[in-house]
C-alpha cells in the first residue's frame, strides 16, 4: 500500500494508495496523530461528574460553540493509555484519582482518521481535587472545568444538542454500569 506523506507535524496528514479487488486504484486521505485517553470523573457520593470546556477551532470554524468533555489527551510516547488518563486528570481536572475502571476504547472517525482513545471511569471525592486543573500553560489549552450533576448531564446527553463522542461513551457507560447515581 503506497503512502505519501502530505505534511508532517502535531498531526501527519497522509495519502494512501488503495487498491479495489478488480485492480482499480484509489487514493484516500489519512490523518494521524497517536492514540489518546479519556477518563470521566464522577463523584458517587454526590452524583456529580467534572467536566472540562476549552476553545476547540474545529468547532469554531464549523460555526459552532464549546462542548462539555471528558479530560483527555494524547498519550505520550513510552507512556501508558492509564497513566496518560492519569496525567490529563491532574492537568485538566486538578484531580488525582488512584483506580481507573476501564471503559473500552473508540476510533474517532474511521474513515479518515487513525485516532483510538482509550475510555476510563474515576470515581473520585472532594478530597482528591487538589488543584485547580486548567490544563498547560504552555499549550494554550484555556481550560475551563466544570462540575455538572449526573442528572443534568444524562439529560443533556439525551438532548438533540451535539455532544462529544467520547464523552458520549463514557456518560452511557457509567449509566448503564451505575444507573443509580443518575436518579
Amino acid at each position: 500500500m503506497p503512502v505519501r506523506t502530505v505534511h508532517s507535524g502535531w498531526l501527519d496528514l497522509h495519502l494512501v494508495d488503495l487498491t479495489n479487488p478488480d485492480g482499480s486504484t484509489y487514493d484516500r486521505y489519512v490523518e494521524d496523530h497517536g492514540r489518546a485517553a479519556a477518563v470521566l470523573p464522577y463523584n458517587p457520593k454526590t452524583r456529580m461528574a467534572l467536566l472540562v470546556t476549552m476553545p476547540r477551532a474545529a468547532l469554531r470554524f464549523a460555526g459552532g460553540g464549546d462542548v462539555f468533555e471528558a479530560p483527555a489527551g494524547l498519550i505520550d510516547h513510552g507512556e501508558t493509555a492509564l497513566r496518560s488518563a492519569r496525567r490529563e486528570l491532574v492537568e485538566e481536572a486538578g484531580l488525582e484519582v488512584a483506580d481507573l475502571e476501564p471503559a473500552g476504547a473508540i476510533l474517532t472517525s474511521p474513515g479518515i482518521s487513525t485516532e483510538r482513545i482509550d475510555l476510563f471511569l474515576a470515581a473520585y471525592d472532594d478530597a482528591q481535587r487538589t488543584g485547580a486543573g486548567g490544563g498547560l500553560e504552555d499549550e494554550n489549552e484555556n481550560i475551563t472545568v466544570v462540575e455538572m450533576p449526573l442528572a443534568e448531564l444524562w439529560a443533556l446527553m439525551e438532548s438533540d444538542a451535539a455532544a462529544d463522542a467520547k464523552t458520549r461513551v463514557l456518560v452511557q457507560t457509567l449509566r448503564i454500569r451505575r444507573p443509580d447515581l443518575f436518579s
